[in-house]
């Protein structure tokens, strides 16, 4: 059975002559009739839709059908895929996981909200440095309103005939406007790029703003998800067509700490790992949740290609995790060798004629020679005294 207000809206359309009403509801009408299964309806409402006036089907100008046949097909131009990950699997802070549950809450409880003329929100930006959980996270809102997850490929959208890029946004855009869904765009900084770019072609500011009129033409029972890691690249109008931004930030010690001991509660291993999660997660600082994650997978992995014979702590020493004493032992070297060289003074010579001071060039080709020898491979690992005896015959000369 239909839903009351659609078909109100569809009598109210037809009654005025709404045109613009009579696309959406039956839009609407299209993706619940989805839901349910009922493709054989949904396909003849989609052909009604596209029929014009005279009961013939619409025709696309020719340029766009050259583009169109020229181009890939629809189902071409992103990737549909059933979530798997669960938000309650992710490590978010906690205001990040509230906004999301609040969302959910939001999409689930939809009706309820469009009978009071309202409507749940839906357009989702998701900013932080790579790899701390932006495509989980929106795979993970999917999953928890149980639709596919269509991620947008640009090598496929973006083409390189003047208007096909904008053409072809709106074929992904119009195929999700029938279907319940999550429309994720990773790294939109690519598609969502400031206008007022002075390096940037007439092309590009042309897609933008076709983005953003589509973005403005979407409902709200199709959620779009934007993911980036330049936030600050983003148009401005861009911007703030999204009702939630969201941060991820980088995690510290104790947030690799929890995934570690989380991780491997899921997955138990026999005996321990030789170390503790906050010995690990010291170990990986400056990390990201993706590396942390493959760090994690390695020792499993290798647990699992042994066939239960290696010790887990053997394997997480044969990866080599650098201990914290040993990382600053080396960083401390380092610094020695380069402190030597900054002691060395550098002799000067007075110019008769200007009065001017100048170093020498034989100095500065020994410096030149020092520097180079620095950042030679091993010069970390050459004894501290050995480079400290270098630098005091450099000095002496």
């Amino acid at each position: 059975m239909a839903r009351s207000d659609l078909l109100v809206a569809l009598v109210k359309a037809g009654a005025t002559g709404d045109r613009h009403l009579a696309r959406t509801s039956t839009e609407a009408l299209i993706a619940d009739e989805k839901a349910k299964q009922h493709h054989v309806l949904a396909d003849r409402l989609a052909g009604a839709l596209r029929s014009n006036a005279n009961g013939g089907q619409s025709a696309a100008p020719p340029l766009a059908q050259e583009a169109i046949s020229r181009g890939p097909s629809t189902r071409d131009l992103f990737v549909d895929r059933m979530p798997q990950r669960r938000l309650s699997d992710l490590l978010l802070p906690p205001i990040t996981r509230d906004a999301c549950e609040a969302l959910i809450d939001e999409q689930r409880r939809a009706d309820v909200l469009r009978s009071h003329g309202l409507e749940p929100r839906h357009r989702v930006l998701l900013a932080g440095p790579p790899g701390n959980g932006k495509t989980s996270l929106a795979e993970a809102i999917a999953e928890a309103l149980s639709v596919p997850l269509l991620t947008v490929r640009y090598e496929a959208v973006i083409g390189s005939f003047l208007g096909e890029t904008a053409s072809r946004l709106r074929r992904v855009f119009d195929y999700a406007r029938t279907t319940r869904s999550v429309l994720f765009f990773d790294e939109f900084d690519v598609v969502g790029k400031e206008r007022g770019d002075i390096h940037e072609t007439g092309e590009i500011k042309r897609v933008v703003s076709s983005l953003l009129l589509q973005m403005d033409d979407l409902p709200s029972w199709t959620i779009i998800a934007a993911a980036t890691n330049h936030s600050e690249l983003l148009d401005r109008a861009a911007w703030r067509r999204f009702q939630l931004r969201l941060d991820l930030p980088a995690p510290g010690e104790r947030q690799i700490a929890n995934f570690i001991a989380s991780y491997f509660h899921a997955r138990p291993l026999p005996g321990d790992l030789g170390r503790s999660p906050d010995q690990l997660a010291r170990a990986l600082r400056g990390s990201s949740l993706a590396e942390v994650e493959d760090f994690c997978t390695n020792i499993l992995r290798r647990f699992v290609l042994s066939l239960g014979e290696a010790a887990p702590a053997r394997l997480s020493s044969e990866l080599r995790v650098a201990i914290p004493g040993d990382r600053t032992r080396q960083e401390e070297e380092r610094e020695t060798w380069r402190s030597d060289l900054l002691q060395i003074r550098q002799p000067v010579v007075t110019s008769a004629k200007t009065g001017t001071r100048a170093c020498r060039p034989q100095r500065e080709d020994r410096q030149a020679r020092l520097r180079e020898a620095i950042a030679a491979p091993g010069a970390a690992a050459r004894p501290t005294e050995e480079r400290r005896g270098a630098a005091l015959r450099l000095r002496r000369r």
